[in-house]
C-alpha cells in the first residue's frame, strides 16, 4: 500500500494526477507478481501509514495553532487525508469482522 502524501491545490494538475495514477498502477502490478507479501503484512503496513498520516496531521495542527504553519489549505487537506484513511481502515475492519462471523456461523 502506498503512502498518501498531502499536496496543495496548485500542485495538482490533470497531467500530474494521471502520471501519478499510472505509476501507482504499475507499481501495484509489479508488486503483485514480484513478491508474495502476506495479508497480515499488507494490513500492518496500511495501518502504519494511516497512523503516520494522523501523526502528521496532529503536528500540522499544532504548528498552525502556534503560528509556525501559515498554509491553512495544507492543514485542511492533511485532516481530510487522515480522516479518509481512518474511515477506510474502520470499514476494512468491519468487513473482515463480518466475514469472520459469517464463516463461524456456517454449518459444518
Amino acid at each position: 500500500m502506498t503512502i498518501i502524501k498531502p499536496t496543495t491545490f496548485s500542485q495538482v494538475t490533470p497531467s500530474t494526477a494521471l502520471q501519478d495514477a499510472k505509476a501507482m498502477l504499475e507499481s501495484a502490478r509489479s508488486s503483485q507478481t514480484a513478491s508474495s507479501v502476506s495479508f497480515g503484512d499488507r494490513m500492518g503496513t496500511a495501518i502504519n501509514s494511516v497512523a503516520e498520516a494522523q501523526n502528521n496531521t496532529i503536528k500540522l495542527n499544532q504548528n498552525y495553532e502556534m503560528g509556525l504553519e501559515n498554509d491553512l489549505s495544507k492543514v485542511m487537506i492533511s485532516q481530510q487525508i487522515s480522516s479518509l484513511g481512518f474511515q477506510l481502515t474502520l470499514n476494512a475492519r468491519n468487513k473482515m469482522l463480518s466475514a469472520y462471523k459469517d464463516i463461524m456461523n456456517m454449518p459444518v
